[in-house]
């Protein structure tokens, strides 16, 4: 089972590569593409969805590109899996009643609830500026993870 999907980690990628430019500087979308090594198609499709939910402007022009529509700090991780994936839920009868017509009584739905809560929780409490912060600190390991040395 995977939670985050290829695209929702492409787009991660794409988001914190303009929380590092912010808020000066406009990136071109194949600027984004070549730096985060993604299609460039693939990474236009994404850049117009996180614009469509309103995380990014665009600036059209030869000096054109994407920036954050709002600080690093004011951006979470959910914000980027609701836009890219929709609602994230561990089942699908966490997306309502309607989903599940036994809900009212499933002894699983209580503690189903409470992972629901506490990922929501803790992807909410996850910004931009904080996964910038993280990437900052690991250089040496992403080094030797692409060099094809073996982390001990």
């Amino acid at each position: 089972m995977m939670v985050i999907r290829q695209n929702t980690d492409y787009a991660f990628r794409v988001m914190v590569n303009l929380a590092q430019n912010w808020p000066s500087k406009t990136v071109s979308a194949r600027a984004l593409a070549e730096a985060e090594k993604v299609a460039y198609q693939f990474t236009c499709k994404i850049l117009q969805v996180l614009h469509e939910a309103k995380l990014l402007e665009s600036t059209m022009g030869s000096q054109g590109g994407y920036r954050l529509s709002r600080s690093p700090e004011e951006i979470t991780m959910l914000d980027v899996i609701r836009a890219v994936q929709g609602p994230i839920s561990v089942n699908k009868c966490m997306l309502g009643r309607d989903n599940c017509p036994r809900m009212a009584y499933c002894f699983v739905t209580d503690k189903l609830a409470e992972l629901q809560n506490w990922m929501e929780s803790f992807l909410k409490g996850v910004t931009l500026q904080e996964l910038v912060q993280s990437q900052a600190r690991a250089p040496a390991l992403a080094e030797n993870e692409f060099s094809g040395d073996r982390l001990r």
